[in-house]
């Protein structure tokens, strides 16, 4: 996943930037975004939560 950084002047500009940049990306592109993510913050062995959810 590339890094991209945007220095804003304030929280309007940034949200702009924000809503273009989400717009911009495709869905495969956010979709491999969010797994990045996700592994950073709950580790490789996460459960899925559909998984999770389907075995209640």
């Amino acid at each position: 996943m590339k890094r991209v950084v945007n220095i804003s002047k304030n929280a309007e500009e940034a949200q702009q930037w924000d809503i273009k940049q989400h717009l911009s990306m495709g869905v495969e592109e956010r979709q491999a975004a969010a797994r990045v993510l996700k592994e950073r913050v709950y580790g490789k062995n996460s459960l899925d939560a559909r998984k999770a959810e389907r075995n209640k």
